[in-house]
């Protein structure tokens, strides 16, 4: 049916603060590649936002994973332990190295990387273990890190999700050895593409801005030691970043308002599953995600249908890595299955106001 009620997006920026003056800036100075003022400058308000001595600009949150586990000597023959619920990135990443994701099993509580199924999967060829920060809300990382610490592996936090999140009082982005963010036009704060690696190890940090620029040697222009990468940030990418970043603080504190509302008016509906806050937590709620109890009265599916024919927008849960073509395997990971199969992620822009809220929780009264 159509609705006379205007499209609801799951997602959008918002960009009215310094991005065109910054951007505009750019253009004029004709400083628009991977050399310019806003790249340093972003690399450094991030770091100081994350509580760590580096941030290293990149291309896109993917390339910020990949080089990651290249820096840190991940390659053919080895293990790195990933959860299957989370966007196949995270796996892709792995495999572009010549490793091999192995996948856990979510937390049903927290719905990240499970630390007691972790401990499971670790052999003589684990080298890694890549815990994310799904749809804003911190996995469990101290019994990742302690088993990390106790077969010497290498922890990469994937906070593409969670810009801002906090575990134990920390932010995400200073708890693993190094630790990968993306900037994509749907997260908390955007550059449009990019992404960014912070970490407080000196030599990983050299190590990193070494390969992003195709392993240039620094002393000696066009001469290469090993193969590298073209990773950069541009320094209009970067320019948007600075000016988000002057919002941050307002735009994390937007989403925590939208979930709590959320919060207030869905709770009544036994048959909603609200997105959890373990007491260690601090979610950004990047997301807006819901379980679907068995018994509700439409199936995961016919409820998004629903929600679009009132001109409202939703996402399934990431569908399990493990069952998809690329990686499909024949183990069960039930936890994170029964969690894609009945979650759904409703809109969440900072520019999502409370009438919008109101009308989403309505269409979902309605079908409950």
């Amino acid at each position: 049916m159509d609705s006379p009620h205007r499209f609801i997006p799951i997602s959008e920026p918002l960009l009215s603060g310094n991005e065109e003056a910054y951007v505009s800036e750019c253009v004029r100075s004709g400083w628009v590649s991977s050399l310019g003022k806003y790249i340093a400058e972003f690399e450094q308000r991030f770091a100081d936002f994350c509580g760590v001595r580096h941030g290293i600009a990149v291309s896109n949150g993917t390339a910020a994973l990949h080089l990651a586990l290249v820096a840190l000597g991940i390659g053919p023959g080895d293990e790195v332990i990933v959860p299957t619920l989370t966007f196949i990135a995270t796996a892709n990443a792995v495999r572009y190295t010549g490793a091999r994701p192995i996948f856990a099993d979510s937390e049903a509580e927290t719905w990240n990387l499970n630390p007691q199924d972790v401990a499971r999967r670790i052999t003589p060829r684990t080298r890694a273990i890549i815990p994310v920060h799904v749809y804003g809300h911190p996995a469990n990382m101290a019994p990742i890190l302690e088993l990390a610490k106790q077969h010497n592996l290498h922890v990469i936090e994937d906070a593409a999700e969670a810009h801002g999140a906090r575990y134990q009082g920390k932010r995400v982005g200073s708890l693993g050895e190094i630790n990968a963010f993306s900037f994509y036009g749907n997260k908390i704060i955007t550059t449009g593409e990019g992404g960014l690696l912070t970490t407080d190890d000196d030599i990983l940090a050299e190590k990193v801005r070494f390969l992003r620029d195709h392993a240039m040697s620094p002393e000696k222009r066009y001469w290469h030691t090993e193969v590298g990468y073209n990773y950069r940030m541009t320094n209009l990418q970067a320019a948007l970043g600075v000016a988000q970043m002057e919002r941050i603080e307002e735009f994390i504190a937007k989403k925590r308002h939208i979930a709590l509302t959320y919060n207030q008016d869905l709770r009544e509906i036994d048959s909603i599953t609200l997105p959890p806050e373990a007491s260690w937590a601090t979610s950004v709620y990047w997301m807006y995600s819901i379980l679907l109890a068995n018994d509700f009265p439409l199936s995961r599916d016919e409820v998004m249908l629903s929600l679009r024919q009132q001109n409202i927008d939703s996402r399934p849960f990431f569908y399990p890595i493990h069952i998809q073509p690329p990686y499909q395997t024949n183990i069960s990971l039930p936890v994170a299955e029964d969690l894609s199969r009945r979650g759904i992620n409703l809109p969440s822009a900072v520019t999502l106001g409370e009438e919008d809220i109101q009308r989403i929780v309505q269409a979902l009264r309605e079908m409950a």
